[in-house]
């Protein structure tokens, strides 16, 4: 039997042929001859006779029979890849079904190493790293980082220039890290530029392409893509990354985030990446200022596109909302129940497999980001591919991207208050009091967070191709944060034992006018920060919570450290395997302002024996649970997801005082940005 630990070593060095050294042990896969591209057929013995040479390991490939990749490989090599494109997602749909249909790990094995040269690498990768998760034998692997195999999504153009020349001259070892710039797509003359650093991030932007890996649109296997769920928590993430740029955008001196309503007017926000394509050599496309979105015919990617189709699955969206009721396939017309409506609307707008009326409803969030993405070559009569909005891991880098989920938050909310408001009674917790919230830093200051600059390195070499061996390193500047610690008092007055579910999140004080929030907008602009369950013992009650604990992010070290150095055996290794899915914890608090902006910490202690979703949560991963669920699991929180922010104020509760009830209890904090750089971390 094959070790499939060796099928991670196929996502290093996308361009180099599957016979060429990989790893740290130069390790050559022995494939059949007929494996090779038809290039190397003639002269396949020479090749890997040559190679093997240079291997310290060698790894045999079985012959399981040609897999029948032929809708795969219908995408050029060259090509960019993307998600968003339903033709895309066909092909990646059947290459996915490929890997997950062979029958142990050997015929795995075999299958990827055949397709691996002959299909796209990033559909390659997306395809294999879907089917790695899902399958039974393999879900247990850490995948490579995405960043690893594919740096030029993510990195300066720039930088891969002087990565070549200090792999070239500078022996193993003796490599200095490559500085990339901190701000380096814009100068201060465009305003949406103070955000760089957040839009711009590696964690973001690796948070959101796994979160598409984790949830797929399609598979010939349903449950693939039927979670627990599902709906309903792409509308979360994606409102809780709105909120928390709207967050950023406040410490920056900046209004809220204007939404994508009008499909016609001029986009005043241009953008520039400054990224190439190491695979296709050609780099991303920007967009100007003012930019106008234009009707698609893109015959190549088979995609016809027109500005009305967009408005018109809009209004569909609309009228299933006004309407608390939708067509299905069966053109018949379903109420959106209070419990399942947002898990319903969510499946409609994401468009997967699970989506009720695909003819009826469209496809509005993945062909806006379509049409977006072409908007400087919507005919394709210069032969230009999609800018930044079309990939899943470069998105998030673009303005315009939260505009356009803004508008797409904000159609979801229109169902939201449409809903009835929580009463006094269903947010209560009778006995239950939280006296007191306090933060703790490191350094003994109360109720403040503190953030600053920080440096970590990355290693480009499994993502450059044709270069001499060893590690390339990239040094970045990002946002963290210093750790702290969450000090909560709760009494318990019931008389017996208790368990609460505690519930943290935080807005900003005021608005960009400097006037302090209303209900139904700071409802809206509430981040969650973690979610976790405590035992409350009669009478009073000290809860201490660490910030590395948050179960929305996933730990500092999942983004950046290098798996080949990962801890083995014993409780280093228990700890290092977690998921991949997650918020980076550095990006947990926003930056602040040097002055310190306000902002209001909430705390709420819910009846655990109402939020309790019975299951076993053992051998899965569920430190990031509130963004991406839990694998194999159901989600582990009855209540809606945002609760109790996600509907509008009961009569009378018009401000965030009046809303709370003896259960929940708010802090007023300050957020310090200190503008200093630290270096990588232990240097």
């Amino acid at each position: 039997m094959a070790d499939k630990k060796n099928l991670l070593l196929l996502f290093e060095n996308p361009s180099e042929p599957v016979f060429t050294p990989k790893g740290k042990q130069n390790a050559v896969f022995q494939v059949p001859d007929k494996f090779l591209e038809d290039k190397y057929q003639n002269i396949g013995s020479d090749i890997q006779s040559r190679f093997g040479e240079e291997a310290e390991v060698t790894i045999p490939v079985r012959d399981a029979g040609i897999p029948n990749i032929k809708v795969a490989s219908e995408l050029d090599k060259q090509d960019n890849f993307s998600l968003f494109i339903p033709r895309h997602r066909k092909l990646a749909s059947a290459l996915t079904d490929v890997f997950l249909k062979a029958r142990d790990i050997d015929q795995l094995q075999s299958y990827a190493v055949y397709a691996r040269d002959r299909v796209n690498g990033q559909l390659f990768n997306y395809a294999l790293s879907v089917a790695l998760l899902h399958r039974p034998d393999t879900k247990d692997l850490n995948l490579p980082l995405f960043v690893e195999s594919f740096p030029s999504k993510f990195i300066d153009s720039r930088s891969f220039g002087r990565a070549r020349e200090e792999a070239n001259v500078v022996q193993p070892g003796s490599r200095r890290p490559i500085v990339i710039p901190r701000d380096y797509t814009a100068s201060d003359l465009e305003p949406e530029h103070r955000l760089w650093y957040f839009r711009e991030d590696l964690g973001i932007n690796l948070h959101h392409w796994h979160w598409h890996l984790v949830y797929p649109f399609e598979s010939s296997d349903i449950n693939i893509v039927r979670k627990d769920r599902r709906g309903e928590l792409f509308y979360y993430m994606h409102e809780q990354i709105v909120a928390r740029y709207n967050f950023e955008r406040l410490c920056n001196n900046l209004p809220r985030t204007a939404p994508l309503s009008d499909f016609r007017a001029f986009i005043p926000e241009g953008y520039f990446p400054k990224l190439d394509s190491l695979i296709a050599s050609r780099s991303w496309p920007a967009r100007q200022t003012n930019a106008v979105l234009q009707n698609l015919n893109r015959t190549l990617d088979q995609v016809v596109l027109q500005i009305t189709d967009l408005e018109r699955w809009r209004e569909r969206f609309m009228d299933a909302v006004n309407q608390m009721a939708y067509v299905d396939a069966r053109g018949q017309r379903r109420a959106l129940e209070e419990q399942t409506g947002i898990d319903v609307l969510g499946d409609m707008m994401e468009a997967s497999l699970l989506t009720p009326n695909s003819n009826y409803y469209g496809d509005l969030h993945n062909m806006g980001h379509v049409i977006i993405s072409y908007q400087h070559d919507p005919d394709h009569r210069h032969l230009e591919s999609f800018g930044v909005m079309g990939d899943s891991a470069t998105a998030m880098r673009d303005p315009i991207f939260y505009r356009w989920h803004q508008a797409i938050d904000d159609m979801f909310n229109e169902y939201k208050i449409r809903l009835p408001p929580y009463t006094v009674q269903q947010l209560s917790y009778p006995g239950i009091t939280v006296a007191s919230v306090g933060v703790q830093l490191e350094n003994g200051r109360n109720n403040q967070f503190h953030t600053f600059w920080q440096q970590s390195d990355i290693n480009l070499s499994k993502g450059m191709d044709f270069v001499p061996r060893g590690d390339v390193f990239a040094r970045f500047t990002h946002l963290q944060h210093i750790p702290y610690n969450l000090t909560i008092q709760v009494n318990n007055d019931s008389g017996a034992p208790k368990l609460g579910m505690v519930r943290v999140f935080m807005a900003p004080l005021a608005d960009e006018r400097n006037q302090q929030m209303l209900f139904r907008d700071l409802r809206r602009n509430m981040i969650e920060l973690d979610k976790f369950v405590a035992n409350l013992r009669p009478g009073q009650n000290t809860l201490r919570r660490r910030s590395v604990e948050s179960t929305v992010t996933i730990p500092y070290e999942r983004t950046f450290r290098n798996l080949d150095t990962r801890p083995t055996g014993g409780q280093g290794e228990q700890q290092f395997n977690f998921c991949g899915c997650g918020w980076p914890h550095h990006m947990l608090i926003p930056k602040g302002t040097t002055q310190g902006i306000r902002a209001q910490l909430f705390v709420m202690v819910s009846n655990y024996e109402q939020d309790r979703v019975n299951q076993d949560l053992g051998g899965t991963c569920s430190d990031a649970a509130s963004y991406c669920g839990i694998r194999d699991r159901l989600y582990p929180d009855r209540r809606h997801m945002g609760y109790p922010f996600d509907r509008i104020n009961r009569q009378g509760a018009d401000a965030l005082a009046s809303f709370l009830t003896p259960n929940m209890r708010v802090q007023d904090v300050m957020i310090i940005h200190n503008d200093r750089v630290s270096g990588p971390t232990g240097q």
